[in-house]
C-alpha cells in the first residue's frame, strides 16, 4: 500500500525546513521506501536542479527515477495514490518526472522526491543534487528564494551583538558580579554564533556547501544555548545578586539542562546536515523537539522552587515587588514569540519572504538580552529584587541564604 509512506512524507514535509546546502552527496542504502523525501527549495523562475548518478542497484530504471512536486499539489498526488494504491507516482500529472536535470519555469517552493514504483523492492544508490537559481548577472546562487537576505542580516545582527557586548564590559567593568561575567559571556557567543552563520549562508550561496563553517556555527550556537539557560535560570533565583550559591534541587536541575541541551544539539545537527531521506530523520526531529520542551521545563522548575522557598522566608517582598513579575512575563513572552510566533509567521508569509520569520526570531532575541541586560540587570547600588522601603525584609532573606550556606 503507498497511502501509509506517502502520510509519513506529507509529515515530513510539514516538518521539514528548506535545504541547508543545496549541493548535497546523498547515499541511499537497501531502501524499500516506495517514496523519498530529499529536500524542499525556494524557485524563481530561473531555477535548476541537477542529479548526478554515481551508482545505482536499479533493476527497472523506468519504474524508479526522480520528480519535482509543488507545495501546493502534494495533496492532491496523495489522493491519487489513495484512490489508486497501485498508481505509480511518476506517472501522475502533478509531478516534473526528469532524469538528469530539469529547468523551473514557474516559481515557487518545490520538494524533491525519490520514487520506487516496484513494490518490495530494496534500492541503494549515491547521487548528487544540485539546486539554484540565477541571477541577473546568469550566476548559480544556491540559496533557495526568501533566504537572499540572510546572510546581510546575520552580519548586522553581529555587529549589535558586538555593540552590546562593548557597552556592557564598559558598564559592567567596575561594579560586575558573577552573574555580569556570565551575561557578557552570552551576549559574545551570541555574536560569534552569528557571524559564523553568516559565513554559511554566504558560503552556501555562492558555492552551495557551507566550507566547514557549519562546525564552528553549531558550537557557538550549542555554548550560547547553555548560556541563555543558566542566565535565565541563575537570575531568576537571585544567584550573584542575593546568595552566592545556589541550593542542591536547584543545583541538580540546572545540571540536567546540559544533557538535554547536548541532545538537542546532536539533533539540530542530524537535521541541518542531513535530510528528510534518512530513515531516522523524523526520529531526530522529534528528539530534538523533546530535549528543547524538557530544557525550558526544567529552567521553569528551577525559578518555582526559588519562588516556593521566598515565600517561606518572606513575608511582603515577593508579593509587592513588581520584579519577578516583569521577569517572567518576559521571559514567557520571548518562549512564546520565539517557539511558536516564529513558526507561525514562517507558515503565513510568502516563500519569498521567508527570510523575515528569522528577522522576527533574532530581533526578538536581541530585544529580550537588551531588555534583561541593560534595564533588568544593569549593575546598580541595589538590586531590582526590592522596593526601595524594603531595606528590613532584603536583610531577612541575605541572612537565611547564609543560614542555608552553612547547612551546606
Amino acid at each position: 500500500m503507498m497511502k501509509s509512506p506517502f502520510f509519513a512524507v506529507v509529515i515530513l514535509l510539514v516538518l521539514a525546513t528548506l535545504a541547508v546546502a543545496e549541493i548535497n552527496s546523498i547515499t541511499i542504502s537497501d531502501d524499500s521506501r516506495p517514496v523519498i523525501l530529499l529536500q524542499k527549495f525556494g524557485f524563481t523562475q530561473t531555477g535548476h536542479v541537477t542529479i548526478s548518478i554515481s551508482s545505482s542497484s536499479s533493476q527497472n530504471p523506468s519504474r524508479t527515477g526522480f520528480y519535482l512536486v509543488e507545495e501546493e499539489m502534494v495533496l492532491r498526488v496523495d489522493i491519487e495514490l489513495q484512490k489508486n494504491p497501485s498508481f505509480c507516482v511518476l506517472d501522475s500529472h502533478y509531478v516534473h518526472h526528469f532524469d538528469q536535470s530539469y529547468q523551473v519555469t514557474s516559481p515557487g517552493v518545490y520538494s524533491l522526491f525519490f520514487a520506487s514504483c516496484v513494490p518490495g523492492t530494496k534500492v541503494s544508490m549515491k547521487f548528487q543534487t544540485e539546486m539554484y537559481n540565477l541571477d541577473p548577472n546568469g550566476s548559480k546562487y544556491y540559496l533557495p528564494a526568501g533566504s537572499t537576505q540572510l546572510p546581510g542580516l546575520f552580519f548586522v545582527l553581529t555587529l549589535c551583538y558586538l555593540t552590546f557586548f562593548g557597552l556592557w564590559v564598559y558598564l559592567c567593568y567596575n561594579k560586575k558580579q558573577r552573574i555580569h561575567v556570565l551575561i557578557a559571556a552570552l551576549l559574545l557567543t551570541k555574536a560569534l554564533s552569528l557571524v559564523c552563520a553568516a559565513e554559511v549562508k554566504h558560503y552556501v550561496s555562492t558555492t552551495g556547501t557551507p566550507h566547514g563553517w557549519s562546525i564552528p556555527f553549531y558550537v557557538f550556537q550549542f555554548m550560547a544555548n547553555v548560556l541563555l539557560f543558566m542566565v535565565i535560570v541563575l537570575v531568576g533565583t537571585g544567584w550573584s545578586l542575593l546568595k552566592p550559591k545556589l541550593q542542591e534541587k536547584e543545583k541538580k536541575l540546572l545540571m540536567m539542562v546540559i544533557p538535554f541541551e547536548v541532545i538537542s544539539t546532536i539533533g539540530s545537527v542530524v537535521i541541518g546536515e542531513t535530510g528528510p531521506y534518512v530513515q531516522n530523520w523524523l526520529l531526530w526531529t522529534y528528539i530534538f523537539l523533546f530535549a528543547e520542551v524538557c530544557c525550558w521545563v526544567a529552567m521553569r522548575w528551577v525559578i518555582v522552587l526559588w519562588m516556593c522557598f521566598l515565600r517561606k522566608t518572606s513575608r511582603k517582598t515577593v508579593i509587592t515587588s513588581p520584579f519577578f513579575g516583569k521577569f517572567y512575563s518576559l521571559v514567557f513572552v520571548y518562549l512564546i514569540f520565539t517557539r511558536v510566533g516564529v513558526l507561525a509567521l514562517r507558515e503565513i508569509v510568502d516563500y519569498k519572504d521567508q527570510w523575515v520569520s528569522n528577522a522576527a526570531g533574532e530581533i526578538a532575541t536581541l530585544a529580550f538580552y537588551a531588555l534583561m541586560c541593560y534595564y533588568m540587570f544593569r549593575p546598580m547600588e541595589r538590586n531590582g529584587y526590592f522596593d526601595d522601603e524594603d531595606y528590613e525584609e532584603e536583610e531577612v532573606l541575605l541572612q537565611s541564604f547564609a543560614l542555608e550556606e552553612d547547612r551546606v
